[in-house]
């Protein structure tokens, strides 16, 4: 028999798994995990498209025990149970295998390698060229004249010098070279201290393993020693790698022909997991039988253009001035809002069509470019009319850039990344590529792929116009059409689109104007700071030593790991995934509670974080005017919370007083205050908000100390007789149920018996028995939704609120109750800031918003207007919610951040 075409032999168990591990965590609105099913998916298709074949077979392992289980009961004993979100893919992936007309193989007691291995050479006996797509290594083992291995990830081909190439021995000694190395993620076996270059030297040289074995005495060093010790095991390894050639298969090579798609439900398993590009392209395809699908485009048919003439630009630019709505973006030569120098900016006005317009390319023999001031000049009208509505991915940055260029961005009418966001926090990344390949099925072009990686990439304006004037245009383009694929979806959720409109997209310009303000630090009582933190370093280093016995190195895990559980025998509170006992934070602090050194050696760690990331490096963050500009990131916290990076202003500690000095250094302007604004107990409001528990809104309605009204109902007295350690208790107990606490962890936390702690929750459940039901009926409605909502309607998904496993259930039910509190507190300060932004660009533009953390707000404010400033901060972050309750605002007035509390 012979075929132009070769035999295609697909391991679908390998791919699945890399797929799972390379692509990103890609769900539909279901929240259905589906990015491994589109990576194998899309190899599928390529394989189609290139080989056209007439054969094809996709080959999956059989869940049970296969014949190297009773060989060795170790065999793959090493791997870690598959995650259910990979589980949950693997029928829906071979339900699409199978609309694609592509034959399935499972055959139970059979791995996948072995069906492949036996069809392969069936069809190579009966004249056939085979291509085997795997990324399996064990598979080169099978290469010879007919056949070769395809690895469509990585694009490579192995042919026989190609194996010889790899791995420095031909297919013949794959089997030997496998047996001697061994394989990790199978656990064979091997030689210990034989890796891949001896093991290709020993075969070139003796030929087989069988000859190595002959000569085993004849091999000096440790790795002969090591050969001896181990060559009762290798016979045991050899058949473990080797793939069986003669399996009984119910199938043969030439039964495995492709057949016709079923386009009825092919359409249906793409719409069900939203790859709505192949379902377009599905859709517009003629169905002619037997005819395989082209391969992926990559974003359509485009039109992009790279503007270098005046005429040409007025062109657009009379177009922009029309439009309603522009998708709209800068190129810069860097990430950093206050550093960046514009390059170039980018429009579409219609999906398809865009333009690049670039004036700061500046490498050499970079072409002439029409001039910066001519072109903001013609655009900064439109970019500063709100009733010209724009688009864009992450526009806080292009406003932020924009500004420090002259130019008020306005008229924001719509930001992908938060359209993603706030539709679900928690399927996907919300960068550009990740929702190009999520919702589009595009694959966009990367920076790295026109601006090089690591220590050779370089910045926009040293990339040539051939390669940036398509990429620009491309991110316009893509974040249009985005943006016209997820807003229908916010359109159809009312409680969404009302959090997107009214919260997330009003911020931008909040979050914006607050980080081009800064925060003022003061660099010499930092260095002072850190010298002080040095020499405390050095005498608890000096005290762990002496505790030890010796020096050690405080930041080398191993050393203490061998000091603390091998030289002074602590207990083993935990172990590394590698069988060692940990030294992670948790387990030394569980420790340091009884034993000394491992409470110096968290007291070092401390120091040293709070040393290394605030008092060395805030001085050197600085710009001229000694203000730090931190980066808040809207679209990070599943809950809603904002997030500050590069530097993080919201993790410094407030409970040592090394923490609370940090704050001294964040002053105000000469001739200004520091003001801070702070939720009183905000989840806890919330949770009484919610629950409508008569005992919780009592005690806030009559503004009694809720955590001493909890102790009194608790331990049965009057709140006045409630000692400070059983407030203490209280508190724990409060705020810990919203966390989910359990009995174990309050009694942990407490220091009492578990018990005890059980009769402390029972108690106050007791007492207040709304809070109960409100905790049993969220948990009931995330089991039926999958989500939960805040007060203003943003939802969490909760993925795993049905996970058969059991700890990742529980997790989501703790997540269930908690995210209602956080993320209602969240859109509760988003609005306060919202409101008090917008009033003090009317009346106050020398008042600044310098901060947010948690629930406080941190203003420099002129010293003549604290009085009325205080009064309107109170105001409008108090008529941020209206809850069952009232919201409680405490402001401090101070000459730094610390004194203001």
């Amino acid at each position: 028999m012979t075929n132009k075409a070769p035999l295609i032999l697909v391991d679908g168990s390998s791919y699945l798994y890399r797929a799972f591990h390379a692509m990103p965590p890609l769900s539909n609105s279901r929240n259905e995990p589906t990015g491994a099913i589109y990576g194998v998916l899309n190899m599928l298709r390529k394989l189609l498209a290139e080989y056209r074949p007439s054969h094809i077979g996709v080959v999956f392992d059989a869940p049970g025990k296969t014949f190297r289980d009773e060989l060795f009961d170790q065999y793959k004993a090493h791997r870690p149970p598959m995650p259910d979100d990979l589980r949950a893919q693997i029928e829906p992936l071979k339900e699409l295998v199978a609309a694609l007309g592509m034959p399935l193989l499972v055959v139970p007691g059979v791995e996948a390698d072995d069906v492949i291995g036996t069809l392969a050479c069936q069809a190579r006996d009966a004249g056939m060229d085979v291509v085997i797509s795997t990324g399996d290594k064990d598979m080169a083992q099978l290469v010879d004249e007919r056949i070769t291995l395809l690895n469509t990830m990585s694009n490579t081909k192995l042919d026989i010098p190609g194996v010889r190439e790899k791995f420095g021995v031909g297919p013949e000694c794959i089997i030997d070279y496998l047996a001697l190395v061994g394989d990790s993620s199978d656990n064979i076996p091997g030689v210990p201290k034989v890796g891949p270059k001896t093991a290709a030297k020993w075969l070139n040289e003796y030929g087989s393993l069988d000859a190595i074995i002959e000569q085993a005495e004849a091999i000096k060093g440790k790795v002969g020693e090591s050969l001896r010790e181990n060559l009762e095991q290798l016979a045991l390894s050899r058949k473990l790698a080797t793939i069986q050639l003669d399996c009984e298969l119910e199938l043969t090579h030439a039964d495995l022909t492709l057949k016709e798609r079923d386009n009825a439900r092919l359409a249906e398993l793409y719409q069900r997991c939203e790859f709505l590009t192949w379902l377009r392209q599905l859709k517009e395809q003629q169905d002619e039988a037997g005819e395989p699908e082209p391969a992926i485009d990559e974003v359509g048919e485009t039109d992009y253009s790279t503007i270098t003439t005046e005429d040409a630009f007025e062109a657009w630019v009379a177009r922009l001035a029309e439009a309603e709505l522009f998708a709209f973006d800068t190129e810069t030569d860097s990430l950093d809002y206050m550093q960046a120098n514009l390059v170039g900016v980018s429009f579409a006005i219609e999906p398809g069509e865009a333009a690049y317009v670039p004036f700061g390319h500046r490498y050499m023999g970079a072409p002439d470019q029409l001039a910066q001031d001519y072109v903001l000049g013609k655009l900064k009208p439109i970019l500063e009319d709100p009733k010209r509505g724009k688009v864009g991915q992450n526009l806080k940055y292009d406003m932020s850039v924009l500004a420090r260029h002259g130019i008020a961005l306005r008229g924001v009418r719509h930001d992908t990344m938060l359209e993603s966001y706030v539709l679900d926090s928690t399927a996907t990344r919300h960068d550009m590529d990740s929702l190009a390949l999520k919702y589009l099925g595009a694959k966009t072009t990367k920076f790295e792929d026109i601006a090089g990686k690591g220590a050779k990439q370089v910045s926009f304006d040293q990339v040539g116009l051939d390669e940036a004037g398509p990429y620009a245009a491309e991110d316009a383009d893509i974040t249009l059409r985005l943006h016209r694929t997820l807003h229908p979806r916010l359109e159809a959720i009312a409680p969404l689109q009302r959090v997107y409109d009214e919260i997330e997209i009003p911020l931008i310009a909040v979050l914006s104007r607050m980080e081009r303000n800064g925060v003022r630090i003061d660099g010499k009582l930092l260095q002072v700071q850190s010298k002080e933190l040095a020499e405390k370093m050095a005498e608890i280093e000096k005290q762990a030593h002496e505790e030890a016995g010796g020096p050690f190195n405080l930041a080398s895990p191993k050393q203490i790991q061998e000091i603390l559980f091998e030289k002074q025998g602590l207990p083993v509170v935990a172990k590394t995934p590698k069988g060692q006992p940990s030294t992670a934070e948790n387990v030394l602090a569980e420790l340091a509670e009884t034993y000394p050194l491992p409470r110096l050696i968290l007291e070092h760690r401390a120091m040293s974080k709070l040393k290394s990331t605030y008092t060395d490096k805030l001085p050197q963050l600085r710009d001229e005017q000694g203000r730090v500009h931190t980066s808040y990131q809207q679209a990070v916290a599943a809950t809603g919370r904002l997030s500050s990076t590069e530097p993080n202003l919201q993790n410094i500690p407030v409970r040592t007083p090394e923490g609370r000095r940090i704050r001294k250094a964040f002053i105000p302007a000469e001739g200004c205050k520091l003001l801070a604004a702070d939720y009183s107990q905000v989840e806890l409001r919330i949770m009484a908000h919610l629950s409508e528990d008569p005992g919780l809104l009592a005690a806030f309605q009559e503004d009694q100390d809720i955590h001493r009204a909890t102790a009194g109902e608790v331990f049965g007295k009057k709140p006045e007789e409630v000692s400070d350690n059983e407030r203490r208790h209280a508190k724990a107990i409060n705020f810990g149920l919203i966390y989910g606490m359990s009995a174990f962890g309050l009694a942990k936390q407490l220091g009492v018996e578990r018990g005890t702690a059980q009769q402390y929750i029972d108690r106050y459940f007791e007492r207040y028995p709304g809070v109960r039901e409100f905790m049993d009926r969220t948990r009931k409605q995330a089991h039926e939704d999958e989500y939960v909502e805040t007060v203003f309607g943003r939802r969490l998904y909760l993925p795993e609120i049905n996970s058969r496993n059991g700890q990742r259930r529980q997790y989501a039910e703790r997540t269930a109750i908690n995210a209602p509190m956080q993320g209602t507190a969240a859109d509760i300060i988003k609005r306060a800031m919202i409101r008090l932004h917008d009033w003090l660009e009317a009346e106050h533009a020398d008042v600044r918003m310098v901060m947010q953390v948690h629930d406080e707000l941190v203003l420099e404010v002129p010293e003549g207007k604290v009085e009325v400033i205080t009064g309107k901060v109170k105001e409008f972050m108090a008529g941020a919610a209206e809850l069952k309750v009232p919201l409680v605002v405490d402001v401090g007035v101070g000459e730094n951040w610390e004194e203001a509390h």
